[in-house]
């Protein structure tokens, strides 16, 4: 690969305006190089450093967004205390071959008087999007940003959010943004918890009783290659997390993974979703099935 920085030795240059980023990527792009790109929240965890590394293993360059996205949340206070570590991430990164950090201001992202919006028919109505309303919406909106400020070759999502991966596969395909996507397997902890940048609110007891969203999609998994049906699994697992101390289960399905419907067998390829409360924390995962 064609990339450069010498791995850790600097932090990757963090670049705030979509006029540097393109500045760079243009010269890149110009030299023939393949560009990269890894969208994130920041608070970064061995979930996005897979992508970084799938990244790195595939293009020339690498451009990681550290955005927290206004648009995406439903709750003030949920956006208010979504974790920001700019300062960590960028010392973690300069352990990868990242070529540029993009953390842009909400005024670059939103400038005065944005009024668009994109959104993703069908796959949005259901699920997460059944539960949070306007959430993908804002996903949709903001990746569609990302995509053209960037005008990256390939773009790295995880698995985890499966629903979103889809979404955003669904996007690229129907309004012919010339960008590859690319889903990467989910990144979990030794006990199973899905690696997510929300883990980070739970505290230690709840920390504790999260695995048990994974053993219950498990445990579905195991009933339904066993010949059971998904709706009477899916009542026992809810049991399950509740059991646990989950508060709230907002769905465990099985459903479809290329248009999201449900289903009652995994006959054609399929996942088992889930969503739900833990002290205050909303947790998601999926399992292929």
């Amino acid at each position: 690969m064609a990339g450069a920085r010498i791995v850790g030795q600097a932090r990757p240059p963090v670049l705030r305006s979509k006029a540097a980023l393109r500045e760079a990527v243009g010269r890149w792009q110009a030299a023939g190089e393949v560009v990269g790109l890894v969208p994130t929240m920041g608070a970064l965890h061995e979930g996005h450093l897979s992508l970084v590394r799938a990244a790195e293993a595939s293009c020339d360059r690498v451009v990681v967004t550290i955005f927290v996205n206004p648009a995406q949340f439903n709750s003030p206070t949920d956006l208010e205390n979504y974790p920001r570590t700019e300062e960590r991430d960028a010392e973690t990164l300069a352990r990868c071959r990242v070529d540029a950090i993009y953390a842009p201001p909400v005024s670059e992202i939103y400038p005065q008087g944005f009024c668009t919006t994109v959104s993703v028919a069908g796959l949005t109505d259901v699920l997460c999007g059944a539960h949070r309303p306007g959430h993908f919406d804002g996903v949709a909106t903001v990746v569609t940003k990302l995509f053209t400020q960037t005008r990256a070759d390939r773009a790295f999502f995880g698995e985890k959010d499966f629903q979103q991966l889809q979404v955003i596969r669904r996007m690229v395909r129907d309004l012919d943004l010339e960008v590859e996507v690319l889903g990467c397997p989910t990144m979990r902890e030794e006990d199973g918890l899905a690696m997510s940048s929300r883990n980070l609110l739970l505290s230690d007891r709840a920390r504790a009783r999260a695995p048990a969203l994974h053993a219950a999609l498990q445990e579905m998994a195991e009933g339904l290659r066993a010949g059971g049906k998904a709706p009477a699994l899916a009542e026992a697992a809810r049991a399950r997390m509740l059991a646990a101390g989950f508060t709230e289960v907002d769905y465990i399905d099985l459903r479809a993974c290329d248009d999201l419907s449900v289903l009652e067998r995994p006959g054609r390829e399929a996942r088992l979703l889930a969503a739900a409360w833990l002290a205050g924390v909303r947790l998601i995962d999926n399992i292929a099935v």
